[in-house]
């Protein structure tokens, strides 16, 4: 037992650390747009140690640091850990003070923090990721200005994030691209596994799709497909995993469901896609989907076994007619 009290957990901890992994940067090699953030917190702020501190599911990872020398220390340990539970900057003037801090070995032995403020790096559907974060081995105060300097800078930290995050998504869909899906829903099989959850991957087709780029040409086609992607996210989960596979080819990784459920919201998805009105109302053309649908085996190696028998599934669906839903069961 840790001699010093546990950290709190966020109420979305769960999609927080998704959200996390989604972004793809824990373990990455060092980047020197963070590294100047960084140092321009401890030179405002006058703090010989500044770090952008990513809290994974049991430890710290630090994407940039400045005054230290280790890569990342046990969540336990981290005063970040109890920033991220908390919408706004956490201060902690003397961490001897503190009774959640003054036991930690950080405070007690190396590096010997005394003073900490952290304000979090908070994503748009309201995740916090982790902080950008000052520390001093004398007790401090921060004034407003300080503290709004601090915040100001972790907002550039969630921009540079963000444009990061836009390197894997499809500029016209919105969508993952089919490396960040790949790699992406690898670690969510292997979750799935760890955690003994089900999982259930949808491959879908967009029925007839090149007589729209034939007839109306491709902005007409991208149009199609933005509002057919859109029809097919409002059925979704913030944990499901949709990207863009092929030309009008999709995937959606359907986390924590299987069997007839995973069926309803595939049925539900097609539904919602053959009801689409607005620009389609004015022509003869109606969007509709076919789909593969299948589950995690236990037999499946990789991510790819999955998505090779939901493509199966799929090429069912689309020799049986089209605009209908296919199902393989896992063996």
């Amino acid at each position: 037992m840790a001699p010093y009290p546990e950290y709190p957990l966020p109420a979305n901890e769960i999609q927080r650390l998704r959200e996390l992994e989604r972004r793809a940067v824990l373990d990455t090699a060092g980047d020197e747009h963070f590294d100047r953030i960084v140092q321009l917190a401890s030179e405002v702020l006058g703090m010989p140690v500044a770090l952008i501190s990513l809290v994974d599911r049991d430890r710290q990872w630090f994407l940039s640091k400045l005054g230290i020398a280790t890569k990342e220390t046990p969540r336990e340990m981290a005063f970040c850990a109890h920033a991220i539970a908390d919408e706004g900057v956490l201060v902690v003037p003397d961490a001897l003070l503190d009774d959640r801090f003054r036991t930690n070995p950080l405070v007690v032995d190396e590096p010997h923090v005394r003073f900490y403020a952290g304000a979090p790096l908070r994503t748009a559907e309201g995740h916090n990721l982790g902080t950008l974060c000052v520390i001093d081995r004398e007790p401090h105060q921060l004034s407003e200005h300080q503290l709004e300097m601090l915040q100001l800078l972790a907002d550039l930290v969630m921009r540079e994030l963000e444009l990061r995050r836009l390197a894997t998504i499809d500029p016209i869909t919105g969508l993952y691209t089919r490396t960040s899906f790949f790699s992406l829903a690898e670690k969510e099989m292997k979750r799935a596994r760890r955690q003994a959850l089900p999982l259930a991957l949808l491959n879908i087709d967009v029925d007839d799709f090149r007589q729209i780029n034939n007839r109306w040409g491709h902005r007409a086609g991208d149009r199609v497909l933005a509002d057919l992607c859109n029809a097919c996210a409002s059925q979704l989960r913030p944990q499901d995993l949709f990207g863009r596979i092929g030309d009008e080819e999709f995937a959606i990784l359907l986390v924590d469901v299987q069997g007839e459920d995973a069926m309803g919201i595939a049925e539900a998805i097609r539904n919602e896609v053959s009801s689409l009105h607005g620009v389609f109302s004015h022509s003869d053309y109606q969007p509709c989907i076919s789909g593969g649908l299948t589950s995690l085996s236990d037999d499946d190696q990789g991510f790819l076994d999955l998505f090779s028998r939901a493509d199966q599934a799929l090429f069912l669906a689309k020799g049986n007619g089209r605009n209908q839903i296919a199902s393989i069961l896992a063996t």
